[in-house]
């Protein structure tokens, strides 16, 4: 019967797979994650000075979060304890303490691995702020989301983040290599399929392991082609969930290209959006955000582009309106910019806030009834397109607030770029008008 398990690839009657039977045995041999185990780094000081702190892990799935802190564990000569939050209670929670109470009183201390650990709401959390404390356990927790959002800042203040970065084609690569000398045979497959396997794992080393054991158990001898490669395994989409970390990454990603004017790099984040199946209508309500917050007045028509780009995809759908939202990117991205308006508005609601409710001054009021017309409202207003020049240069602001010539607030200030030149010309021109008005500049130079 034990040679029916061995043949199958079980051991002692449980079917593993590739990624657990080759599970590095040494911190040395975990891939792609130097930054926190190479000589001086993070966690390679923390063992060397013999001084296992709690930590939380941050990272992608299989990036080894499990397999490092297993290996951590039996550094420190602590029992290893893993638990999953999505499987786990309260119960779970206790009885695992009791066992770890009862193993530090008999000298051993614990390890307990918590995976997916956001996933515990609140006071699970804070259930293990006591045992951390008094030394019960090490807290080494797994998760794939941000911890600032998803846990509590009393267990963020008694652990320290680590970030696991996802696995680069080099440390999949090696992960290739360990599973053709576990099998004794190549992968079938050509260099550039072999580049398409990396590729579909998307940094998963778990994955790529999966894959890898799947097409040496097919007996292919011929080398599959990267068409060939996609019919034989399932494609699995690049890690992205809308609701979460990798939703926001990839917006701001594409928000602050077209800012930067780089529209190559503005159309790849739009389409890691779009093939990780983000929804249209999300990027174009962006895309219009980002036409009024960052090419403003300097290019008024971005703003029309955007819109139409919405249009537009409302009525091709899929595929054929993403080509819209795609234009609407490029045109984004190449225009003049100017947050002149945006910075107008802030400035102005600070100014609003600041000031209460002050009255606007009585000539531009209107005066429907004889009382106030009494009160001077509209008393001495003029008519701007009766002067000469269709500019009054009366005083708009409430009269509380500072307004003369040459002491106006000015919350608006056109950059010399695109079409804000021109609006920059007009506000210098009529400056000009409403110091003459003013006497302070005479007839010639006002014109």
């Amino acid at each position: 019967m034990s040679s029916l398990f061995e043949a199958a690839g079980m051991d002692e009657g449980a079917p593993r797979p590739l990624a657990d039977k080759l599970r590095p045995t040494e911190l040395e041999h975990v891939v792609g994650q130097d930054h926190l185990l190479a000589t001086g780094a993070p966690l390679e000081r923390m063992i060397s000075g013999g001084r296992l702190s709690s930590i939380i892990f941050w990272g992608p799935p299989g990036t080894g979060k499990t397999t490092i802190a297993r290996l951590l564990a039996g550094h420190a000569g602590f029992a290893f304890e893993q638990i999953s939050a999505i499987f786990s209670g309260v119960a779970d929670l206790r009885k695992v303490f009791e066992t770890a109470k009862a193993r530090r009183m008999a000298g051993q201390g614990t390890l307990l691995f918590v995976d997916e650990i956001h996933r515990f709401n609140r006071a699970q959390q804070d259930s293990f702020l006591p045992i951390m404390e008094d030394g019960t356990i090490i807290l080494v927790g797994a998760t794939t989301e941000n911890p600032s959002f998803e846990l509590n800042p009393a267990v963020l203040s008694r652990a320290q983040v680590m970030v696991l970065n996802r696995l680069d084609d080099d440390a999949l690569e090696k992960l290739l290599v360990r599973a053709e000398g576990f099998f004794d045979k190549r992968l079938p497959l050509t260099d550039d399929a072999r580049v398409t396997l990396k590729a579909m794992a998307d940094g998963d080393g778990r994955f790529v392991l999966t894959l890898a054991e799947e097409l040496l158990a097919l007996g292919i001898d011929a080398s599959l082609d990267p068409k060939a490669l996609t019919e034989a395994v399932q494609r699995r989409a690049p890690i992205y969930d809308k609701a979460q970390e990798g939703h926001y990454n990839l917006i701001s990603a594409l928000h602050k290209c077209v800012r930067g004017s780089d529209p190559d790099a503005a159309l790849y984040y739009l389409a890691r959006m779009l093939t990780a199946g983000e929804d249209p209508l999300y990027i174009t309500r962006r895309l219009v955000r980002m036409a009024y917050e960052d090419v403003g007045l300097a290019d008024p028509a971005a703003a029309q582009q955007a819109l139409l780009a919405k249009d537009a995809y409302d009525f091709l759908g899929s595929p054929e309106g993403e080509l819209a939202l795609a234009q609407a990117t490029i045109y984004l991205a190449t225009a003049p910019k100017s947050n002149a308006a945006y910075v107008a508005m802030k400035a102005a609601q600070k100014s609003a806030k600041e000031t209460g409710s002050l009255q606007p001054p009585k000539h531009i009021l209107n005066a429907p009834t004889r009382l106030m017309k009494d009160l001077g409202y509209g008393a001495e207003y003029q008519y701007d397109q009766d002067s000469p020049e269709g500019f009054s240069g009366q005083n708009y602001f409430p009269e509380e607030i500072a307004a003369e010539v040459g002491d106006r607030p000015q919350f608006y200030a056109p950059v010399e770029r695109g079409f804000e030149r021109e609006i920059a010309k007009r506000l210098a021109y009529w400056a000009k008008l409403r110091g003459r008005n003013a006497g302070l500049v005479d007839d010639d130079e006002g014109q």
